[in-house]
C-alpha cells in the first residue's frame, strides 16, 4: 500500500515534459489553495486528471512530488543571469526574487513552517531546492572572481544569498508588504555588495 513517505526516486515510466508540467501546475495550485498539510494525493490526482498509482510510481509520495513541483516551477534563481558584472548579476537576482515575492512568498513561507516539524520534508527541500540555489549563488560569485572583480571568493558568500531569500520571506511578516525589486536592490547596495567586496 502506498504511503506518504518519500523513498529513493525510481522512475518506472516516462512522462512528457508537457504532462509533467501539468502535474506540477496542479500541485502548485492546490498548495496555494489548501497548504501542504491539507494537500492529499487524491486531490492532486483529481486535479491533474491522473491516477494515484501514476503519482506514486513517479514520485513515491507527497513530499517528493511537492518538492519537485516547487523546484521545477518556482525556483529561486539565486544564480541570477550572467550579465557580465557582479552588480548586474545581483540585480537580476533581485528581479527574480521580487517576482517570487509577488506571486509565491506566502507559499514559500508556509513551506518553511512545515519543514520545521517535518524532518523528512526538510531534508528533501534542502537537497532538491536549497543546495542547488546555494551552488548557483556560489557560481555567481565565482564569475565575479573569474572576471577579476573580486580577488577571491569572499567568506560572506555563504551568507549573502540567504540574506536575500530571508528578505523575501520576512518582509511580509515585519512590514506587511512584499519584498519589491527596489527593496532587494537596497539590500544589495547596503549589505550584500559591501560584504562580498570587503569580507
Amino acid at each position: 500500500m502506498p504511503t506518504e513517505q518519500a523513498t529513493t526516486p525510481e522512475r518506472r515510466s516516462r512522462l512528457t515534459p508537457e504532462r509533467e508540467r501539468e502535474l506540477y501546475d496542479a500541485v502548485i495550485a492546490l498548495l496555494r489553495e489548501v497548504g501542504y498539510e491539507a494537500l492529499t494525493m487524491d486531490a492532486i490526482a483529481a486535479r491533474a486528471r491522473t491516477s494515484k498509482a501514476t503519482l506514486y510510481r513517479q514520485w513515491q509520495g507527497k513530499p517528493r512530488l511537492v518538492i519537485h513541483a516547487l523546484a521545477h516551477l518556482r525556483p529561486v534563481h539565486l544564480g541570477g543571469d550572467d550579465t557580465g558584472s557582479l552588480d548586474g548579476d545581483l540585480r537580476s537576482v533581485a528581479r527574480h526574487l521580487a517576482a517570487l515575492a509577488q506571486d509565491d512568498a506566502g507559499l514559500h513561507a508556509s513551506m518553511s513552517h512545515v519543514v520545521m516539524t517535518n524532518h523528512e520534508l526538510g531534508e528533501m527541500l534542502r537537497e532538491v531546492l536549497i543546495r542547488p540555489e546555494r551552488e548557483a549563488f556560489d557560481a555567481l560569485v565565482q564569475r565575479a572572481v573569474d572576471r577579476g572583480e573580486l580577488a577571491r571568493k569572499p567568506a560572506a558568500t555563504d551568507y549573502c544569498g540567504g540574506i536575500l531569500v530571508q528578505a523575501v520571506l520576512n518582509r511580509p511578516l515585519c512590514d506587511g508588504v512584499p519584498a519589491t525589486e527596489s527593496y532587494l536592490n537596497d539590500i544589495i547596495d547596503t549589505v550584500v555588495l559591501h560584504a562580498l567586496r570587503h569580507s
